[in-house]
């Protein structure tokens, strides 16, 4: 399967951030890019990797200490 690849923009919009926020993680290399002459691109599956790396999962199962103070 072919990867997309995604300007700055579009990766903000994807994120729900602004526009700074990819250029970060570029300029930090902390996701994949691709340089086509001047322009930056982004690889789909570089966000979605990105996104499942960083994701916290919820606690479950976790019994409250406090329960009798209340």
């Amino acid at each position: 399967m072919r990867d997309r690849y995604l300007s700055v923009d579009q990766v903000a919009e994807l994120l729900g951030t602004t526009a700074r926020f990819p250029r970060r993680l570029i300029a930090e290399r902390r996701i994949t890019f691709v340089k086509v002459g001047r322009h930056v691109r982004i690889p789909e599956s570089a966000v979605d990797a990105f996104v499942a790396a960083h994701t916290v999962e919820p606690i479950t199962g976790r019994t409250s200490h406090l329960k009798g103070v209340a």
